[in-house]
């Protein structure tokens, strides 16, 4: 059956081994049926912005015994169905199976439909208020069932780290007892792996409380972790960059920016060899006990010499550092006298103080 080019709004598109069924929602008596025979291809169009996903079949020329319907004849050979509430992946891939099967050459129209799904081995095709009440429910449970196997999915995850944690606490614990069978720089490159696979053993409170203890052991454990780190950043770390370093080889115990800040104040009571330190600005960051001060304001005032001036873009692409810690280095040798700057339109520039 061919149609002219009408829009017919929300309706129900029902299918059997036979035919395609379309029926208004709200008005049952408009109905539009054709027949599987005479459908030709078929395709999909994606949905795009403000537009839905789209069906679109393509039937043969208007049959001369065709029998009356809405429309008797137009100059389109395609119909569009429109899929708002999404559902064209399913519906197509039925379509795809009654098109190949084509078994409305072999089964009476009179007869059963049998559709091969659910417990029953035949029933009729759903119409009316009682089919859209079934679809429903169908889709209810369809979504139910996908629900639940993410959240099996999701419980197996859980099962598979904490197995991972018991598997890094096991071979920490043999690092620990084979200390003279195994080299110092293999240890630390053992370590290493762990650490960059995500599966430390982590400090939580879980296992060591809260309050000063639990800041207390996650303080000492940061020392572990942030050594190596430091010392191939330069010495120092923005707190922000700790964080993220942190938390990506705890896992899935995720570190809170407060406990973090709150271990990062233990460092030197507890005299391990980080500190925290706030600039003038308000940022925080993590450095090394050994860190020198005036190497850092001299690097500034060399580098600054060498080049004429320098922005805080300039001088992190000259050292490797974040622009953020490249422009308190320079704030810093500002403050004590050796650079001075020049704000202007086109950003904060640092020259060689030679007054």
């Amino acid at each position: 059956m061919l149609l002219i080019r009408a829009k017919l709004d929300v309706g129900v598109v029902l299918l059997s081994t036979h035919r395609l069924l379309w029926r208004d929602q709200k008005n049952h008596e408009c109905c539009i049926c054709i027949p599987l025979s005479q459908v030709i291809f078929f395709e999909e169009q994606a949905a795009g912005i403000g537009k839905s996903a789209k069906i679109v079949i393509y039937l043969h020329p208007v049959p001369e015994n065709k029998e009356p319907g809405p429309y008797q004849q137009s100059k389109y050979s395609f119909i569009k169905l429109s899929f708002k509430e999404h559902g064209q992946i399913e519906f197509y891939r039925r379509l795809t199976e009654e098109m190949t099967q084509k078994r409305w050459e072999n089964t009476p129209v009179s007869q059963p439909i049998p559709t091969g799904v659910g417990p029953k081995a035949a029933r009729t095709r759903a119409v009316g208020i009682v089919g859209i009440e079934r679809k429903l429910e169908e889709k209810r449970k369809e979504t139910d069932k996908n629900i639940s196997e993410a959240f099996e999915d999701l419980s197996k995850l859980m099962e598979k780290a904490k197995e991972m944690v018991e598997v890094s606490k096991s071979i920490a614990n043999k690092i620990k007892d084979k200390q003279g069978d195994i080299t110092e720089d293999e240890t630390i490159r053992f370590k290493s792996y762990l650490l960059s696979m995500g599966i430390a053993n982590p400090v939580t409170r879980e296992t060591h409380g809260s309050g000063t203890q639990y800041h207390i052991q996650l303080a000492r454990q940061l020392g572990d972790i942030l050594q190596a780190p430091l010392e191939e950043r330069g010495g120092m770390m923005a707190l922000t960059e700790v964080y993220c370093l942190v938390n990506r080889a705890r896992g899935m115990e995720l570190l809170s920016p407060e406990d973090l800040v709150n271990a990062c104040k233990m460092f030197e009571s507890l005299k391990l060899p980080l500190r925290l330190r706030v600039f003038d600005s308000g940022v925080m960051v993590v450095q090394l006990q050994s860190h020198s001060e005036e190497e850092m304001i001299a690097s500034a005032l060399d580098n600054v010499s060498d080049k004429g001036s320098l922005t805080a873009e300039e001088f992190a692409k000259l050292l490797g550092l974040s622009v953020l810690l490249s422009k308190e280095r320079l704030l810093l040798a500002e403050k004590v006298g050796h650079l001075c700057r020049d704000d202007s339109v086109e950003g904060l520039r640092f020259y060689p103080n030679l007054f």
